[in-house]
């Protein structure tokens, strides 16, 4: 690394923590807003959240590190300019991209990072913190409750198997005891017509075996042609060995698809389709945007450059504010990218890619503008 290279370097560097540090503050000030008050009310004690706001703090890394970039392009490529120290560099010879190949670097540095601590290290994160947020959750519950079967309950949990035509509803599911209450299996035929309905006051899920277990419950029999109740059995105990719905893959998909880390979305996806289940095509969006999004770091660079260093003769504010304009755009672009996803007016991977091959098509314009002779 060149003498030129390396102050370019160091500059960007110096902007980009306090920026990173700032963001992260910030971020963190808004979390104590949403959530402090709640883990005081769990009874968690200083070390506990602590150890909280430590594990979350990776999950943040996603949504502050291209942030953080492209703040600190934007500053240290603007006051370069004001210096004119740009204009040195482009009158001794080089080009703008030979003078600001280590922001470039920088790009693809950060963007592989991302990558990582995307398929790494923030579902590691998000599946953590929320593992202790419902720790200590369920510790107060308990202690107020004073009775298992009342602590971690969801409630009115359904969800539909479509490749087995079984429709499910659980009144309550205890995420403590992993116990479910009230539930209610339908199998339907190819017609959709009802054939079988199975009632129980309370089941589990037997993981090791992969299959549930109902208890006291009773087993009700239709007429395939006409619906009516031909035979109902009751039961002290039913093993289902052909019942294989996981009872984690219901919760995930109570849950917004934002909550749900990388692991748990392919999970998701790995399990059910979209064709099978609609429900499913938010949660396709989300992972595809999960998986796309490291190429914004790219993205920033290619457009902060030539906005940041183009017209030497301009004041330098002009183009930082159009590259701001820019970034503005992308983000608008992801959103109406998600809602079009979301609502299966594109496929999932189409509606991560659009953003980015926008933004990429712009980024392409004004390289070739900004080779150009001034």
């Amino acid at each position: 690394m060149g003498l030129l290279d390396r102050y370019v370097f160091l500059e960007w560097l110096k902007v980009f923590c306090l920026t990173l540090l700032l963001i992260v503050g910030i971020q963190l000030l808004g979390d104590f807003q949403n959530n402090l008050g709640d883990l005081l009310g769990f009874g968690a004690s200083a070390a506990q959240i602590a150890d909280y706001y430590l594990t979350v703090l990776p999950s943040f890394l996603p949504a502050i590190l291209p942030i953080s970039l492209m703040v600190s392009l934007l500053f240290s490529l603007g006051q370069m300019h004001r210096n004119h120290e740009i204009t040195a560099m482009l009158a001794s010879g080089r080009s703008v991209l030979r003078a600001t190949r280590t922001l470039w670097a920088v790009g693809f540095a950060l963007s592989g990072l991302l990558f990582y601590f995307n398929a790494q290290l923030v579902p590691g994160s998000v599946e953590q913190s929320r593992l202790q947020w419902n720790n200590l959750r369920f510790a107060s519950e308990l202690a107020q409750q004073g009775e298992v079967e009342n602590v971690g309950l969801i409630y009115n949990l359904t969800f539909f198997n479509h490749s087995q035509e079984r429709l499910w509803f659980i009144n309550r599911f205890n995420e403590f005891n992993y116990r479910a209450y009230g539930i209610t299996v339908s199998e339907l035929n190819e017609q959709g017509v009802e054939q079988r309905r199975l009632v129980a006051n309370e089941g589990f899920f037997d993981d090791r075996a992969g299959h549930w277990v109902f208890q006291r419950g009773r087993e009700l029999l239709f007429s395939p042609d006409t619906g009516d109740l031909r035979r109902s059995i009751a039961f002290d105990e039913r093993i289902l060995e052909d019942f294989h719905e996981d009872p984690d893959l219901m919760k995930f998909l109570e849950r917004r698809p934002k909550d749900l880390s990388f692991f748990e979305l392919r999970r998701i996806l790995n399990t059910s389709g979209m064709e099978e289940n609609p429900r499913v095509q938010a949660y396709a969006v989300q992972y595809f945007f999960i998986l796309t999004s490291p190429f914004s770091c790219l993205l920033i660079v290619a457009i902060a450059i030539p906005f940041a260093v183009a017209g030497v003769r301009t004041n330098p504010m002009v183009g930082v504010s159009k590259s701001i304009g820019l970034f503005v755009l992308y983000y608008l672009a992801v959103a109406v990218g998600q809602m079009f996803g979301t609502r299966a007016w594109l496929p999932p991977l189409a509606a991560a890619l659009l953003p980015n091959l926008l933004m990429f098509m712009i980024a392409v314009r004004l390289s070739i503008r900004m080779s150009r002779p001034q």
